[in-house]
């Protein structure tokens, strides 16, 4: 089973990302659902997203959780039933969670595409990255920028939140692979630390 990686964040806090590379029928041994997560599965059209779905699965087992213990608030934002902190990501052929004992989290993995050169505008002040000459650089920050801002999204959980003018992302090295964000939102300003990293053409991103 391709656990494709591991990162203690801290004491608290972990990230397990997984590889899909698993038939369906592979990915469903030893994976019980519960009813209304079976005919969630089962209304899903692509095989790829029914995949994502039980590799997630997996990924709990990897930390003493079963399928059950999720449950979903009224924004779809998902939470452990012994009061822990989670979040969960699906991008094509990766998924990911983080899991803390502590501190809410958030965590996003993407595809690194020529699309985000295209919504930039729609979450970041897209004229601070007109230096960046490398197109493929280019494409690199601005997913990391993407994700940083899905994970604040994430760890928020309310469908208020306006990734251009609520979210800020501070700016950082490649070489750093961490920066810290912002949710400024309602005379409030709250701090995360950001983490990143890249593989095989995409990029995972995970705040706490």
């Amino acid at each position: 089973m391709p656990l494709f990686k591991t990162i203690t964040v801290n004491n608290s806090t972990k990230v397990l990302i997984w590889k899909i590379e698993e038939s369906f029928k592979e990915l469903s041994l030893d994976i019980n659902l519960t009813m209304e997560n079976q005919e969630r599965i089962d209304a899903m059209k692509s095989e790829l997203h029914q995949r994502g779905f039980l590799s997630i699965r997996h990924l709990l087992k990897k930390v003493g959780l079963v399928d059950a213990d999720l449950i979903y608030d009224e924004y779809g934002k998902p939470h452990l039933k012994n009061g822990k902190h989670i979040s969960i990501t699906h991008s094509f052929t990766f998924t990911g969670i983080i899991v803390s004992d502590k501190v809410p989290v958030g965590i996003d993995i993407e595809m690194q595409r020529d699309k985000i050169l295209k919504i930039a505008h729609k979450f970041t002040p897209f004229q601070e990255y007109k230096t960046i000459a490398n197109h493929s650089a280019l494409i690199s920050k601005l997913t990391v920028v993407w994700g940083a801002k899905e994970s604040l999204y994430k760890i928020y959980g309310k469908k208020k939140l306006r990734f251009l003018e609520n979210m800020y992302i501070e700016d950082f090295k490649f070489e750093d692979e961490k920066t810290t964000g912002e949710i400024r939102f309602e005379n409030e300003t709250l701090s995360y630390n950001v983490h990143f990293l890249e593989f095989e053409g995409f990029t995972c991103v995970y705040a706490y």
